[in-house]
Formats: structure tokens, sequence, C-alpha cells
């Protein structure tokens, strides 16, 4: 016969293990729900969502915010779990949340510090000007010179120039929002720079330049004047040889430079005999600046121009162009080629 008192402890002890059991079924089913909500897509829009952490806020701040934008579910679990495994380090920035994205792997995209990055391209040829408004066209980018004349736009940026034109590398040039016009520039600056002066140093032998400027003078001139790549370093033998015997440049690129805001697409008689420091038709020698950003190919053609013997050339209507050793010769092609001009006539090609 048992006994009351044993009755009752085996009741008591039945109903310890079902809690004990229930208690450990309930943590089980939260240890799954927690780890599969930790492998399971947000609620991103299918365009994606885009998240800008300012400097500072912490990965609690963000958790919430998401959640109150019906992102991301239980963000305190978020908060745990980079908590427990020392992930709460995360970087300010702008962020693209695209559709698939699961609670580790925002996590490890914001310990990454993987921001959107956004770009701006200058092209070889481009002026000055130009460079300006392709940045000035970017609102991610913060303007601190966008309505500033040169002279003040040289001393905010404080660069060893003591003129903006053909110093700014021409490449994409990828950034995060907020980034300013003067870092831009001065990363592109040193593109220049470095380039120029890994080029000057292999430069060919007997070169008409005084110092490397005149170098990235010549080079814009020439990337202004190609129509067909391959024809660079001719091009750049051509005003070599001229510089060399004291013959004038007589490049168009440099008249329309030195017009300004007066050219309005054609170059009259009267143009080419008005001086001004670019008109290379009067002055001798190289314009005082570069005219546009050459890019890396004509700077080496600059510096390692074809060694011919050609002083002329004149573009014969399909990107190409004539190299004429004598007077004559190029007279000769300007007749064929300008003076004959065909109805597809073209300055580069196709």
């Amino acid at each position: 016969m048992i006994s009351p008192k044993t009755s009752l402890l085996g009741r008591i002890i039945t109903g310890l293990l079902l809690v004990i059991f229930l208690a450990g079924l309930s943590l089980a089913y939260m240890w799954i729900s927690y780890t599969s909500w930790l492998n399971a897509p947000l609620a991103i829009p299918q365009q994606g969502f885009h998240y800008e952490l300012d400097s500072g806020k912490s990965l609690s701040h963000l958790s919430q915010d998401l959640a109150s934008k019906k992102i991301l579910a239980h963000p305190r679990w978020l908060n745990w779990y980079a908590r427990f495994y020392h992930k709460e380090k995360i970087h300010p920035g702008e962020y693209l949340l695209e559709v698939g994205l699961t609670p580790i792997s925002l996590l490890e995209k914001l310990n990454k510090g993987d921001v959107v990055l956004h770009q701006v391209t200058f092209l070889e040829g481009w002026t000055f000007k130009q460079v300006i408004d392709a940045l000035n066209a970017e609102p991610e980018v913060k303007h601190l010179i966008a309505d500033k004349p040169d002279s003040k736009r040289l001393e905010i940026l404080n660069l060893p120039i003591s003129h903006p034109e053909g110093w700014f590398f021409p490449d994409t040039y990828r950034f995060t929002r907020g980034t300013s016009d003067v870092e831009i520039l001065t990363q592109a600056y040193n593109a220049m720079r470095k380039n120029l002066d890994e080029l000057w140093a292999n430069k060919s032998a007997n070169l008409p330049y005084r110092n490397s400027y005149e170098a990235l003078i010549m080079a814009s001139i020439v990337e202004k004047e190609t129509g067909h790549e391959g024809e660079r370093d001719k091009i750049a033998g051509v005003f070599v040889r001229r510089l060399q015997i004291g013959m004038p440049l007589q490049t168009d690129p440099t008249v329309i430079y030195g017009m300004g805001d007066a050219y309005k697409g054609k170059i009259t008689r009267e143009d080419l005999k008005r001086p001004t420091p670019y008109n290379t038709y009067t002055i001798q020698g190289l314009p005082p600046t570069p005219i546009a950003i050459p890019g890396k190919a004509s700077l080496y053609a600059a510096l390692h121009p074809d060694a011919g013997k050609s002083l002329y050339f004149v573009a014969k209507g399909d990107g190409t162009s004539i190299f004429s050793d004598s007077l004559l010769d190029h007279q000769r092609a300007v007749v064929r080629y300008q003076l004959k001009r065909t109805t597809d006539y073209r300055s580069t090609p196709k």
C-alpha cells in the first residue's frame, strides 16, 4: 500500500518534470525561431531601400529605426546577437538594403561599412569648367567651391598650382555621399601628378620642354588635336619639331580656348589674327597653360613623340590625318581634304 506522502511526492516530481519539459520545449521553440529569424529575409521593398546611418548613431538606434519602418522585426534580437558575438561596431554612411538581405547579412554589411559608392567621371579633353560642371551635377557631392571664382577655388583647394586647367586626371572617381568636391579634385590632381611625374622620369631625350608642366601643356594640345588614337605620337612629333625649330604651333584648339565664350563653333580669319595668350598663330612656343585635361596616352605621346620629319598635318575627314614634310605637300592635302570636303566629313573615326 502506497502512503499518501509517497503519492504526493510522486505527483510533485511528475509536475516538476512536466514543467521542465514544457520550459525546455518553449526554449527550444524560441531558439529555433530566433535562429530562423536571423537567416530570414527582411521585409525590404522590391526596389530596395536606402538607409542613411548618421555618424554617432548606434546599432540600437538603427534597429529601432528599421523596426519603425516595418523592415526589421524583433530589433532587440539583432542587438542581443551583435552583443554576444562582439559585432556592435558599425560604420556610418549610406546603405542600400536589397531584397534577400537577412539580419545576419545586414549586420555584416554594417560591420564592414559596405556603403553605397557614387561616381563621377572626368573625360579626356575636358576643360576645368566642364570638370566643375560635372561635380556640380552630383547631388551626393558636398559642394564647397561650386559658386566660387577660380582664384578662390585654388585658394580652397590649396594645391601647388597657379592655374587649374589640365591638372585633374580624367578618370572615374567613386565616393560616398557627403564627400566634398575638394576631396575629389585633390584625388584627381594627385592622379595627374603621379602619372606626369612617372612619365617625365622616363621621357625621350632631347625634348624642347623646360619642365614637366610644359609637357602637360603639350599633352593637352595633343589631346584636343587627336582624332584617331593611333596618331597621338605623330601629332606630338609635329608640334615638338615646330618648337625645336622655332616655328609657330598654329593649332586651332588653342585659339578656341583663348576665345572663351566668344567661340560659337567656327573660327574666322580674324580670329586667327586676333592676339590672345593662347593664339598659337600669333605667339611663339607653347600657350601659358594647358587647354584641357590630357589622358595618359596623350601624356605619353608628348613625352615620346614620333621621330619622323613631318611638320604639318590636316584632317582627312574620316577621323584620321595626313602628315606632310613640306609646305607644298601640306597645301595639296588641304585642297584635297579640306577645300573639297565630302558630305560625310567627320573629325573622329566612326
